[in-house]
C-alpha cells in the first residue's frame, strides 16, 4: 500500500519527467521548424502559350458600397477571357473583399457580389464558369490595414489566383 506522503512525491517525480520529456520535444519542433522547406512554386502557364496574361494576377477596385466593374476592370477581364480561352485548362479562383465597414454579414454578401460580377462578366466573354469558382472574404483579409479611405479603396477588390491543372 503506498503511503499519502509518497504519492506527492511520486506525482511530482512523474510531472518533472512529463515536462523534461515536452521539453525536448518542443526543442526538437524548434528544430525542425528553422530547416528551409522548399515550397512548390504557384502554377504558371508557359511563356508561349497564346494569349495575354495582363488581366491574371491583378486586382480589381470598386466604389463604396458597389460591385459594378468600371471600364478598366471590364479591359482587364477582356484579357484574362481571351487568355483563359486560349488555355482551355486554366481555371481562375475569384476572391471578393471589401473594407472594413458594415457587419460582418453584409460584407460577406458584398464580397460574394464582387466574385459574382466578375465571373458572370467572363461567361458573358465565353468563360466556362465551372472554370471560375468563387470565394467571398468579405472584410477577413485586408490588403492594407488602415481606418481611412486610402486603406479602405485598396480593400474594396477582386482578386484572381490562376492554377493550371
Amino acid at each position: 500500500m503506498i503511503s499519502k506522503k509518497r504519492i506527492p512525491w511520486a506525482v511530482f517525480v512523474l510531472s518533472i519527467g512529463l515536462t523534461l520529456g515536452a521539453c525536448t520535444d518542443k526543442e526538437e519542433a524548434a528544430e525542425e521548424t528553422v530547416e528551409t522547406v522548399e515550397t512548390e512554386a504557384p502554377a504558371t502557364p508557359p511563356e508561349d502559350s497564346s494569349g495575354s496574361m495582363d488581366g491574371v494576377g491583378q486586382t480589381l477596385y470598386f466604389a463604396f458600397d458597389d460591385y459594378t466593374l468600371d471600364s478598366e476592370s471590364q479591359e482587364s477581364l477582356n484579357n484574362l477571357a481571351d487568355y483563359l480561352k486560349a488555355n482551355a485548362g486554366a481555371v481562375v479562383q475569384i476572391s471578393g473583399h471589401c473594407d472594413e465597414r458594415g457587419s460582418i454579414e453584409y460584407n460577406l454578401a458584398l464580397g460574394e457580389r464582387r466574385a459574382q460580377s466578375v465571373k458572370n462578366y467572363l461567361s458573358q466573354l465565353g468563360v466556362e464558369a465551372d472554370r471560375l469558382p468563387t470565394i467571398s472574404y468579405g472584410e477577413e483579409k485586408p490588403s492594407v490595414e488602415g481606418h481611412d479611405e486610402s486603406a479602405w479603396s485598396r480593400n474594396r477588390r477582386a482578386e484572381f489566383e490562376l492554377s493550371n491543372p
